[in-house]
């Protein structure tokens, strides 16, 4: 399966729709010629043309004119207006490929009047190639069609695909918001290094180091956080008493109810 002979369209080519067209075009699955990028901001469109060499234009209904594969990725807030003047424009067997957060499938079918949808949530760290994506596609959505979605979110980094949307919502807690919680952590311990005396340069490449390591670690090794944690702290020594602290002070509990209510936040999005 490749999508060398497909034409896909990007309504909207913002952060995320800019990633992919990176992605899928740097693992050379298809040709710029083929990826047609629609943007209201002329200034945007020159971008993406000089930089990719992909066709531009600011007409939605062209864009998707003749295209196999259509990537919704405007604002979910925009999706009313700019999905009533795309009824009737895409072709019944292409596929449309969102990564709105909030829109749901039902919505995506009722405002495109269109069947073959897959809904997906892909986060930030898909601009470096290195991002994680759920997607979720409808029953009218084909096997090849499915592969090409595998295709274009394996670009951005790992895909994972769910047969049960609220799996979407839970990515979106806690892969999609995910990426704000560690830049936190990552700025609190770099004001920590600050206060004890380094410079903020030397903070930030000891911290970003650090974190880096760790995750090779759990993912090199196979082991359990908590085992490679308890490695590294030793009976009364300093790591179990920071550690001591972090638990005294919930950080644990925080994480998780940060999750939960990014998660619900999604929910709720979607029923608006």
């Amino acid at each position: 399966m490749s999508l060398e002979q497909s034409k896909i369209a990007f309504i909207g080519s913002g952060a995320m729709a800019e990633a992919i067209i990176k992605g899928i075009l740097a693992k050379g699955l298809i040709a710029a010629e083929r990826i047609t990028a629609s943007d209201p901001v002329a200034a945007r469109q020159r971008v993406m043309a000089e930089t990719y060499g992909v066709q531009t234009t600011g007409d939605n209904d062209g864009a998707v004119g003749g295209a196999d594969i259509v990537v919704m990725s405007i604002k979910p807030q925009v999706f009313g207006k700019v999905a009533a003047g795309l009824q009737g424009k895409i072709a019944g067997d292409a596929l449309v490929l969102s990564i709105m957060a909030g829109i749901t499938s039902g919505a995506l079918q009722a405002g495109l009047g269109h069947d073959r949808v897959v809904r997906a949530m892909p986060n930030t760290p898909a601009q470096l190639n290195m991002g994680v994506t759920a997607w979720m596609p409808t029953t009218a959505v084909t096997a090849t069609q499915r592969e090409q979605t595998a295709l274009i979110l394996g670009a951005l980094g790992e895909q994972i695909p769910v047969e049960k949307e609220d799996y979407i919502d839970m990515q979106t807690g806690l892969g999609g918001s995910g990426p704000g919680f560690v830049l936190l952590l990552i700025e609190a311990m770099i004001d920590a290094g600050v206060q004890m005396g380094f410079s903020r340069a030397d903070a930030q490449t000891i911290v970003l180091q650090t974190m880096a390591g760790s995750v090779a670690l759990v993912k090199e090794t196979g082991k359990h956080p908590a085992e490679l944690r308890n490695l590294v702290t030793s009976p009364g020594g300093t790591t179990a008493a920071g550690i001591y602290e972090l638990e005294k002070a919930g950080v644990r509990t925080a994480l998780t109810n940060a999750v939960l209510a990014a998660y619900h936040r999604s929910q709720e999005l979607g029923r608006a």
